[in-house]
């Protein structure tokens, strides 16, 4: 890296509570294990349709937990209209609570790691969300360690609009020239950064970053642990 960073803005969802796997990927996943067998470009419709009337309808002290299992619910009906695919014993809750499982492990090995950076450079979240980002990050146990959580519900724009990184930086008096984002998306997280001139690390498993046709185009990790090798 060069100059001095003094700020660190993450993503939410796929970073800090996964090793750069969208929300999308885990719950397909999840719904594979349960024995639905559908190709991405199947399952994406559906998990679409069940996350967008979420967005500005979730109090905004709504936690993690709930948040989750609203998605599934949502879920399990758009699988149940589009493909006939009705299940009765409670797979959504299942789902659920794997992809809780999974987070909460996530979550506790990345604590530590968020607490040391947290001594070091000023942090913040900026993700695209439901309105409810303060909730799930307190419920989380991420809450501390970051000064600003914005959530594109709340301030009417989203990545990767500059509009929303502009939001966080603004709040923390930090400028994009010594800020770093840190995320999952390259549409979204990367564009977003390089719109607003700010550097970016990419968070993606070993594989993904291998198959781009450009995998050094920018620093890239497979687990948050690995972001102090980066940015010493």
């Amino acid at each position: 890296m060069n100059g001095p960073i003094k700020t660190l803005l993450f993503d939410f969802g796929g970073t800090l509570d996964a090793d750069g796997v969208a929300w999308k990927e885990r719950f397909q996943s999840l719904y594979r294990a349960e024995g639905l067998d559908m190709t991405g470009d199947d399952f994406a419709p559906a998990f679409y349709a069940a996350d967008d009337p979420l967005v500005g309808s979730l109090p905004p002290t709504t936690n993690l937990s709930a948040t989750i299992h609203a998605l599934a619910g949502n879920l399990e009906s758009e699988l149940a209209s589009r493909v006939g695919d009705n299940k009765n014993d409670d797979r959504s809750g299942r789902v659920a609570l794997g992809f809780l499982s999974e987070a909460a492990a996530i979550f506790e090995r990345n604590r530590p790691v968020l607490q040391a950076l947290s001594e070091r450079y000023q942090l913040g979240i900026v993700a695209n969300f439901y309105g409810n980002l303060e909730a799930v990050c307190q419920s989380a146990g991420l809450h501390s360690f970051f000064e600003v959580m914005v959530d594109s519900c709340s301030v009417g724009a989203e990545k990767p609009d500059p509009a929303i990184f502009r939001a966080a930086l603004e709040r923390l008096g930090a400028t994009p020239e010594k800020t770093i984002f840190i995320g999952d998306s390259l549409p979204r997280d990367r564009e977003g950064a390089q719109r607003m001139g700010m550097r970016f690390i990419w968070v993606a498993p070993q594989a993904v970053q291998a198959g781009r046709p450009e995998p050094h185009a920018q620093p890239a990790v497979s687990d948050l642990r690995d972001l102090t090798k980066i940015l010493q």
